[in-house]
């Protein structure tokens, strides 16, 4: 009898959730504060919300370490909240906290992920491998438009966020956290809820897009037209 090939868990999470990850990369927003047509302060409101997401994640990790679930997944190199708060310091001054708010879409996003943070480490895994994994790939390409339209030094303050200067080589290290996720210790019923999961992340993401497009005019114009 022949054997069929399992099809490895990164694989599926990728595909299952390929339509949530593109609308997230196709909002307006993004298109509009990548392509320059927005002002740096798009740019410092975008990192501000991010914030409170990687607050949500990080301050999550320090009670999931031991956990056999997520546990493997909080690995040092790819903590954020330090390096955005450097950023955000940049481009807000020294008193960068005073008048800081989320959106109530950032909110609701960082809230999501406290949730799984306290109640279902599979849940924030799922999170986890969204955010992070897409700033090892993605989050590349806004670091190298934000250096280029707004003049921040390469790799300095105001980019900080995207810089991984424990990973040497990202293409590994990437595998490395696919392995992981191929391993993860859940049966059939909580992978597929954890792919459930990944694409509320998506969804997540895309409504504080859809929230800033509303914040900027000419996200806002386009977004309606």
């Amino acid at each position: 009898m022949a054997v069929g090939t399992v099809t490895p868990f990164s694989t599926v999470i990728r595909t299952a959730s390929h339509e949530q990850h593109t609308e997230a990369e196709n909002s307006t927003f993004m298109g509009d504060m990548l392509g320059g047509r927005l002002g740096v302060d798009a740019y410092t409101r975008y990192t501000e919300q991010l914030w409170f997401v990687y607050r949500a994640l990080e301050q999550g990790a320090g009670r999931l370490r031991v956990d056999p679930v997520a546990g493997p997944f909080i690995q040092r190199p790819l903590m954020r909240l330090t390096r955005l708060e450097r950023d955000l310091a940049h481009l807000r001054g020294p008193e960068w906290r005073e008048g800081l708010e989320p959106l109530p879409a950032t909110a609701a996003y960082a809230e999501r992920v406290a949730v799984c943070a306290r109640e279902w480490p599979a849940g924030y895994v799922a999170h986890h491998y969204t955010r992070y994994l897409g700033d090892l790939s993605g989050g590349q390409f806004i670091r190298d438009r934000a250096e280029k339209t707004w003049g921040f030094a390469h790799k300095g303050d105001g980019v900080r966020f995207y810089v991984f200067e424990e990973i040497a080589n990202p293409a590994a290290f990437k595998r490395s956290y696919r392995e992981l996720l191929d391993a993860l210790d859940a049966d059939d019923l909580e992978r597929r809820r954890v792919v459930d999961e990944c694409k509320r992340a998506f969804a997540l993401n895309t409504a504080v897009f859809r929230e800033l497009g509303e914040a900027f005019p000419l996200g806002a114009r386009e977004a309606k037209a």
